[in-house]
C-alpha cells in the first residue's frame, strides 16, 4: 500500500525469511465474472466532475472532510504497537514457528480472493454509535482491496456526519449515494461509476452518505436503489450502515450477503448484541449463519475478560474476531496501515476472510 508498502504481503515476507528463508507462493488473480478491471485511483483523491452528469443535475461542490482549521490539530498519526511491544514481537517471532503463521496467511488470503459471479454486499452495523463501526468497515475495505484483483467499494449507508470518508483517507468529497441515485442509468460502464466516486489511495473506491452536513437521513429506496445498481460493477461492496434499529440498517442486514456486527467490549455492549443475533436468528433465511461478530476494545483498561465475552456470542453459532486496542486507531483521524499494529493487521485479515467466507456461499 502507498505510505508504508503492502503490508500484509511485507509480513509474509517477514514471516519466511525469519523462519524457513523461502518465498510465499505466488497467487493467480482470481476470476471474476460480471466485472471489469477498476482503474487504479490516481494519488490526488480531489479528481473533477464527470463529464457525463446530466444537464438538469447540478454538481455538487467539494468540501473538505475535515475543517482545515482542525487538521492542523490532528497531529502526528502514532504506531499502533509501542516500541517495545513491536521489539517483543520481533523476538517471539524469531522463536515461533514462522512457516505455520505463513501458511495460515496464505490460507487466509485464499479466502479474500474467492471469484464472484455476481456483486457481493457485506454490511457493517452496531447497536449504538462510537464503538468502531466505522472503523471496522474501513478496516474491510482496504483488506478486500489489498487483497483482491477486482474492483471493491466502501460505500457509507449512515449519513448522521459519519466518519467514514475521514477514516478511509478521503480529503474531500462531492458526490453523495442520494446525489448518485438520482443519475445512475443502466448504460453507465464502470468507468462512468467511477468518475462519482472517491479514489482510495491504497485502493478501492469511497461512496459517502453526506458531505457531512446534518440533513435528512439515507431512506431505504435510496439505498436499494444504489446497492441494486452498483452490485453489478463491483466485486465487493462493504456497507458501513446505520445503528440498529434504524430502517436503512435492518433493511442492509435482512438484504446482504454477509453481515457484520460491531460489538464494544462493554457489558452492555456484548449484552445488546447477543439480543440482535438472537433477532437475527428468527429471520426466515438463515442470517445467523453469514454473520460475524467483530469484538473491539476501544481502551486499554478494558475489565471485561475478552474469552469470556466472545464465547457468550459464539453461543448462537458466530464467530467471533477480536480486534485489539490499537493506539493508531483510538487516536481517530485517517487510518495508515502502515501505523496498524501487529494484531490489529492480522485481525482485519481475518475478519475479512470471515466475512468472504460467508458472502461466497450465498446463492
Amino acid at each position: 500500500m502507498t505510505g508504508g508498502g503492502d503490508w500484509q504481503h511485507d509480513l509474509l515476507r517477514e514471516l519466511t525469511e525469519e523462519g524457513t528463508g523461502e518465498r510465499p507462493p505466488a497467487q493467480a488473480p482470481p476470476a471474476v465474472a460480471e466485472t471489469s478491471a477498476a482503474p487504479r485511483p490516481s494519488d490526488d483523491p480531489r479528481l473533477p466532475a464527470p463529464a457525463t452528469v446530466p444537464a438538469h443535475t447540478p454538481t455538487p461542490a467539494s468540501l473538505p472532510t475535515i475543517d482545515p482549521r482542525l487538521a492542523i490539530a490532528l497531529g502526528r498519526p502514532q504506531h499502533g504497537d509501542p516500541v517495545t511491544r513491536r521489539a517483543g514481537a520481533g523476538l517471539r517471532r524469531l522463536a515461533s514457528s514462522a512457516a505455520r503463521d505463513v501458511t495460515r496467511l496464505t490460507e487466509l488470503a485464499g479466502e479474500l480472493q474467492q471469484p464472484v459471479t455476481t456483486g457481493r454486499v457485506v454490511a457493517v452495523t452496531s447497536i449504538r454509535g462510537g464503538v468502531g463501526k466505522s472503523t471496522v468497515s474501513a478496516l474491510l475495505g482496504r483488506t478486500l482491496s489489498h487483497y483482491r484483483h477486482d474492483p471493491v467499494l466502501t460505500l457509507e449507508a449512515d449519513a448522521a456526519l459519519g466518519t467514514l470518508p475521514t477514516r478511509m483517507g478521503a480529503e474531500t468529497v462531492r458526490w453523495s449515494c442520494g446525489d448518485l441515485a438520482r443519475i445512475l442509468t443502466p448504460a453507465m460502464q464502470l468507468t462512468d461509476i467511477t468518475g462519482y466516486l472517491v479514489p482510495v489511495a491504497d485502493g478501492g473506491w469511497l461512496l459517502p452518505a453526506s458531505q457531512g452536513r446534518v440533513g435528512a437521513p439515507l431512506d431505504v429506496p435510496t439505498y436499494r436503489t444504489v446497492t441494486l445498481a452498483l452490485r453489478r460493477y463491483f466485486a465487493v461492496t462493504v456497507v458501513d450502515c446505520e445503528t440498529l434499529p434504524g430502517e436503512v440498517a435492518r433493511t442492509a442486514m435482512d438484504t446482504a450477503h454477509a453481515r457484520v456486527i460491531v460489538a464494544p467490549m462493554t457489558p452492555e455492549g456484548i449484552h445488546g448484541t447477543r439480543q440482535v443475533l438472537d433477532w437475527l436468528a428468527q429471520l426466515p433465511h438463515s442470517a445467523l449463519s453469514t454473520t460475524v461478530v467483530a469484538l473491539s476494545a476501544a481502551t486499554p483498561d478494558a475489565t471485561i475478560d475478552a474469552k469470556t465475552a466472545a464465547a457468550h456470542l459464539r453461543e448462537p453459532g458466530v464467530p467471533v474476531v477480536t480486534l485489539p486496542y490499537d493506539r493508531h486507531l483510538a487516536q481517530g483521524g485517517p487510518i495508515h496501515t502502515a501505523m496498524l499494529a501487529r494484531g490489529t493487521r492480522d485481525a482485519a485479515v481475518h475478519l475479512a476472510a470471515e466475512a468472504m467466507r460467508r458472502a461466497v456461499k450465498v446463492r
